[in-house]
């Protein structure tokens, strides 16, 4: 991409931040390899180039000059159609080259809670009528957010006025989990369970079934002070969740098997502490 504005003032590219670190340690000749950032970008264009031969690549210099290369349209791609053409010859990276329902290798693990075939297992805590879910009925859903990249852009004022409520992480109800706890669009709502809570703000829909609450994750930590479960200020469900693996064999987050309750919050409304760097450290 070519340049639209002289740096200003100490801006620098990634390459001239890693540089001047690397020579702070007299690491810069191995991290630059003696090449100019201008020679490294032709040196990766001149790899891709020559790793795809069945491509018309132009040279460095007319693509740099034009700014842009176009491969037009690609061919339309289904997964495994050659598998299921000659699936003798076009075998798949199983052991028997075929779709597996059952797994020997995993077998031979001998784990518990992960067998070598797909089976149930009850979880940990589950909602509607599973463990846990007498004392902390709604179950927390935790997706990605449609707002912001995980928690990039999350301490941004400016841009969490376009959705926060109160100041806070929103949390999603259906309407009739919240009328049965006197909560309106917009109030504030204590969410907890034995691991920790935190503050959020209620926005009312049914578009989320009863018997769920939705928070999203990458909302910035923000406790009210050091104690142990002390309340998390701004949202953050991260505090609510479980830190197990999903299964021996996976060590996947199993960050959406949460239990939780939640009320209107009542008392004096806590600052959100989650944004603006430590007071101090130790």
């Amino acid at each position: 991409m070519h340049k639209l504005v002289d740096p200003l003032f100490q801006s620098k590219t990634d390459f001239e931040i890693m540089t001047e670190l690397t020579k702070r340690w007299g690491r810069d000749k191995d991290y630059t390899r003696g090449m100019s950032e201008m020679e490294w970008v032709k040196s990766l264009y001149d790899g891709c180039k020559a790793s795809n031969p069945n491509f018309d690549i132009p040279e460095f210099e007319e693509f740099w000059e034009k700014g842009f290369l176009d491969f037009g349209k690609g061919k339309p791609w289904t997964r495994h159609a050659d598998f299921r053409e000659d699936p003798e010859i076009n075998a798949l990276g199983t052991p028997s080259g075929f779709i597996e329902i059952s797994s020997r290798t995993i077998g031979r693990f001998n784990y518990e809670h992960c067998q070598n075939h797909p089976m149930w297992f009850e979880k940990s805590e589950r909602s509607h009528g599973g463990p846990g879910s007498d004392k902390h009925p709604y179950w927390l859903q935790s997706c990605h957010p449609d707002k912001r990249l995980h928690s990039q852009m999350c301490e941004s004022e400016e841009f969490r006025a376009t959705y926060a409520v109160q100041g806070r992480e929103p949390c999603y109800m259906n309407p009739k989990d919240a009328k049965a706890k006197g909560i309106k669009d917009g109030d504030l709502v204590r969410v907890f369970n034995d691991r920790g809570q935190l503050l959020a703000g209620a926005v009312v829909s049914s578009a989320y079934p009863e018997g769920v609450v939705r928070i999203e994750e990458g909302a910035w930590y923000g406790p009210l002070n050091e104690k142990i479960g002390a309340i998390d200020t701004y949202g953050d469900p991260n505090t609510l969740t479980q830190d197990i693996p999903s299964s021996e064999l996976a060590q996947a987050t199993s960050a959406n098997t949460c239990l939780v309750d939640f009320e209107k919050f009542k008392g004096e409304v806590p600052p959100v502490t989650a944004f603006g760097g430590p007071i101090e450290v130790s």
